[in-house]
């Protein structure tokens, strides 16, 4: 019996999806997706980790005033090539913590997909259909890659680095017409360039945004060494020195063609309503259920025990006493303490009160517990479930099993444009009306023959 290749049939797949075999209700969640993932960009602007990955790219750029590039790098408002524009760009919208994640293969999977295809469609001219054609692919692509990876590849590796070079090199390759063959060559480059590690959370280092930058741009460049005919191992993803090999202990080969072309996994992905690390938000929207329903103030609360997935604990528990904005949102704790306050975990709570008195108190009185039942239900579903305990000695319980943001539980296309356009606010980086008109650009994206500059 001939093992099937796995990395060749995605691969095919990825160089041959067309919009007819695509769902209408999957095109439009695309655009809604992509109009989420805009505002976290934007949100990227003054990020002192951001500004230093986009002032290298453009350093590195070797402007020509003649011809400078077509693609645009967001926040500041300049053009270059395509890789150094997905460079910053991916970096720019992985900074905030509002952008998109599939639970099942715990990617994030817009802040490396919609950079590659924006900088690379503005750059060859491609069309509104052609880009969401194209992120589509590269959602199906880097979704199936997390989940073949496991949960012993996430204890270690950011998902969103590794499986995301394949993510971006299959974006860029549908962009640029990859035949199957190339696409599979552009797979093993994307693939052996693959890296990320969590060790970084430990320091408050600056490496989630280098992590999405790297994976976003090297997907890129293994799309376009391809398309000249470089050449990539045929194996990458399941061979016997591929990725799993490498980086996972309990891979499933079959998550690589789980349903491919039917089941939708882009449809399954979802947004972030607070701007924090995802494992927080089901213990967060249960702590708020209770503190709304039984009339709660902060100061009514002796403790609060979190019941968790193993993950949360891998990612959250090294976050003890956060010295920084970004750190303080894989803070359990944190999180928790500034939604029990605030009622809303967003960039202005965390950047004003992460570190007042208050909320380091409420922090410090938040633990967390491995849960067999959320552990067993994760990842496919981030169950939350808390227990509070009261100054007066009772115990009440709150359970969330779609936290809001996921498919369920989903945002309005209003509600996305209302948080796209509080990102903006929040970082400056554009103004009210720049914003409103490439929002509208954005929800009308496949009536567009050319992908022209969003901001002027």
């Amino acid at each position: 019996m001939t093992t099937p290749h796995l990395s060749k049939a995605l691969a095919t797949f990825a160089s041959e999806l067309k919009i007819g075999d695509i769902p209408e209700e999957v095109i439009s969640r695309t655009e809604d997706l992509l109009v989420d993932w805009f505002g976290s960009a934007i949100a990227g602007k003054g990020s002192r980790a951001v500004e230093a990955i986009t002032q290298f790219a453009q350093s590195m750029g070797g402007f020509n005033a003649s011809n400078p590039g077509s693609a645009e790098i967001l926040i500041h408002r300049t053009t270059s090539s395509p890789f150094l524009a997905t460079l910053a760009n991916a970096a720019a919208s992985h900074v905030a913590e509002q952008d998109d994640v599939h639970n099942g293969s715990v990617f994030h999977p817009g802040t490396i997909v919609f950079p590659a295809a924006l900088a690379t469609a503005q750059a060859i001219g491609a069309s509104g259909k052609d880009l969401l054609v194209a992120a589509v692919a590269g959602y199906e692509v880097g979704i199936r890659v997390g989940e073949f990876l496991g949960r012993s590849h996430y204890k270690i590796f950011h998902t969103t680095g590794t499986a995301g070079t394949l993510a971006a090199a299959a974006t860029v390759g549908h962009l640029l017409k990859l035949n199957p063959s190339q696409m599979l060559h552009a797979f093993g480059s994307a693939g052996t360039q693959s890296a990320g590690l969590w060790e970084f959370l430990r320091d408050a280092a600056d490496s989630k945004q280098l992590h999405t930058a790297h994976a976003a741009s090297t997907g890129l460049m293994s799309a376009y060494l391809a398309q000249s005919g470089f050449t990539g191992a045929e194996h990458i993803l399941e061979g016997k020195q591929g990725l799993a090999a490498g980086m996972s202990s309990d891979s499933d080969p079959s998550k690589l063609i789980d349903r491919l072309g039917t089941r939708w996994t882009i449809a399954e992905t979802s947004f972030k309503y607070h701007a924090s690390c995802r494992h927080t938000h089901p213990a967060a929207d249960a702590l708020l259920q209770v503190m709304l329903k039984q009339d709660l103030k902060p100061s009514d609360i002796a403790k609060v025990e979190t019941l968790v997935h193993q993950g949360a604990i891998d990612v959250l528990g090294p976050v003890t006493d956060p010295t920084t904005v970004h750190q303080s949102k894989f803070s359990m704790g944190t999180v928790l303490a500034i939604v029990a306050h605030y009622q809303f975990a967003g960039l202005q709570e965390f950047d004003q009160h992460f570190h007042d008195q208050d909320i380091c108190s409420f922090r410090d009185r938040v633990t967390m517990v491995l849960d067999p039942e959320v552990d067993s239900a994760y990842p496919q579903s981030w169950i939350g479930k808390v227990k509070v305990y009261l100054n007066n000695g009772e115990v009440l319980e709150g359970r969330v099993d779609e936290p809001k943001g996921d498919p369920g539980n989903t945002l309005s296309r209003t509600e996305i444009t209302d948080k796209a356009m509080r990102l903006a606010a929040f970082s400056g980086g554009a103004s009210p009306s720049e914003m409103s008109a490439a929002i509208e650009r954005l929800w009308n994206i496949r009536n567009q023959s050319k992908i022209g500059q969003l901001l002027p």
